[in-house]
């Protein structure tokens, strides 16, 4: 579920270079505040992760909404007697 989330976050994400192409600039637009740069792609992509995981662990714990992310509802157990 968690992974999911971020898996298909993550391929929304889109990427630029920036500061006349000496680093790279990446953002999931749907989520708002989640961005990173770092000096090569695969840096700024290893930094959105990062941001993206963090921006998750704080709305989670501050009960706030997450865009498309479903936390599943307690159920009951069934219980077989024998």
């Amino acid at each position: 579920m968690i992974q999911d989330f971020i898996n298909t976050s993550l391929s929304q994400a889109q990427y630029e270079m920036i500061d006349r192409g000496k680093r790279f600039y990446g953002e999931i637009k749907a989520l708002r505040g989640v961005w990173a740069t770092g000096r090569t792609l695969e840096e700024c992509r290893t930094n959105l992760l990062s941001a993206l995981e963090g921006w998750l662990i704080f709305r989670l714990r501050n009960q706030l909404t997450v865009p498309n992310f479903k936390v599943p509802t307690k159920t009951k157990l069934q219980r077989t007697y024998v």
